[in-house]
């Protein structure tokens, strides 16, 4: 009897829960958790009634409101789509519509492709540093990388090829250039190597780990004495671990002392790292990249590298075929800074930018490249190199550019070949490597 008494509870509960309604194709779940339609998006906007109050009598406004405003921006920024309006992410927006403006505008005068050209750079190193003090992840670099690829291959297509100077095989070839850079990218951006935990399934990292991050956020260590807020190595006696949290090993041998990561929970391997963007941790994590919007570790680091490689040697051969366009009897390198008559006709003049506003994107990556090169060289990661230098424990050569941590360096030809065999199989790391 005490069992059926029970169960009539629960019968009645059940009963009792409202079903949710399908929503309509305009319709969506706010960021409340209330019903919203895609035609109120400007309804009900406080924040930004008072933002502009304030602006047009010429008063300040706080960093708190504005952030109040772009989240509620992101939250009605949507499109129809069946069983509910998507979001759209708004850091996808700016590239798309500002970079054909610039270049356009640059390709009026020869000071005004200095003054675009220049203040490009500049923006986004302001913007790349305002995301990266936050520790929030963002679509705008990759939007921006992707879009540029796109509309250099455009104009390439609607302004050099009908000259009559490139050939159908150089086409090709810079066709191909292009698909490769974007096969490439998409192995970068599968899983770097996301340490998971098996005594929790719901942490278990998957395709859609990005999107939970972003819903959730990273995850701030409370409780946890010791635990280092940069995501570093935080090594833990059994006497510092917390009640009722278990330690779960992920891969790392068990001789050696154990790296905690108290965020995610369990027993980080040899070179592992937590990063607090992604908010998980990575097998030999590199870095966090923004270009992919991802981190760069054991399972993609190859792809990252061809990717880099693969985009420099399409840049150069596409900036080759315009230059020996527009710039007719000129060898590439005097054709780039001196180039009689470009801007006399608007189309050329177009080229023109593209080409040094390619150049520009070119020797950030190539700094890039190089930097990678050096460091798989030494064997050393990214994230080592930092650590090495804010604990100056690392050998400096070169005015800087090479950090040797020398804890991990076997030689060139041995470092190069541990490169080439990453994430074939599981890497036994000597004694002396385990953390």
């Amino acid at each position: 009897m005490t069992k059926k008494g029970s169960m009539k509870p629960g019968k009645k509960n059940k009963a009792e829960e409202p079903e949710l309604e399908p929503l309509c194709c305009c319709e969506y779940l706010d960021r409340n958790g209330e019903k919203n339609h895609v035609a109120a998006c400007l309804c009900d906007c406080q924040d930004l009634d008072e933002g502009c109050d304030r602006w047009i009598t010429c008063k300040s406004v706080q960093p708190e409101t504005y952030e109040r405003i772009m989240d509620t921006i992101s939250d009605r920024l949507r499109i129809p789509w069946l069983r509910g309006a998507r979001k759209v992410n708004i850091s996808l927006l700016p590239p798309l519509f500002l970079l054909p403006v610039f270049l356009r505008v640059a390709s009026w005068h020869f000071l005004l492709g200095v003054v675009v050209l220049t203040s490009l750079p500049v923006l986004a190193l302001w913007y790349y540093y305002l995301t990266h003090r936050r520790k929030e992840q963002t679509l705008f670099f990759l939007s921006l990388g992707l879009f540029s690829l796109g509309y250099m291959y455009y104009v390439f297509l609607q302004e050099v090829v009908p000259r009559g100077r490139v050939g159908p095989t150089q086409l090709a070839l810079l066709t191909c250039g292009l698909l490769l850079i974007l096969l490439a990218l998409c192995r970068a951006k599968k899983d770097p190597g996301y340490l998971r935990n098996p005594a929790n399934d719901d942490r278990s990292l998957s395709g859609s780990q990005t999107e939970y991050l972003n819903r959730t956020g990273p995850e701030k260590p409370k409780g946890f004495p010791g635990a280092d807020p940069a995501g570093g190595l935080n090594n833990r006696g059994p006497k510092d671990e917390p009640k009722g949290c278990p330690r779960t090993s992920a891969g790392s041998p068990a001789t050696g002392k154990e790296d905690w990561c108290a965020k995610c929970r369990l027993v980080r391997p040899a070179r592992a790292w937590h990063c607090r963007i992604c908010g998980a941790c990575v097998r030999r994590m590199d870095h966090h990249c923004v270009w992919i919007n991802s981190c760069v570790g054991e399972s993609n680091h190859q792809a990252f590298m061809l990717a880099l490689l693969v985009f420099l040697l399409t840049s150069v051969y596409g900036i080759t075929l315009t230059l020996d366009t527009i710039c007719t009897d000129r060898s590439v390198f005097t054709a780039l800074f001196y180039c009689p008559g470009v801007y006399a006709n608007y189309s050329s003049a177009l080229c023109f930018t593209c080409v040094w506003y390619s150049v520009i994107i070119m020797g950030g990556m190539a700094y890039i490249f190089l930097i990678q090169l050096i460091n798989i060289s030494y064997n050393v990661t990214e994230r080592e190199v930092q650590q090495a230098l804010r604990q100056k424990t690392g050998r400096r050569l070169l005015c800087g550019l090479i950090v040797d941590t020398g804890q991990y360096n076997r030689g060139f030809l041995r470092n190069w070949h541990q490169f080439s065999t990453l994430g074939t199989h599981p890497f036994h790391h000597p004694a002396e490597d385990i953390v």
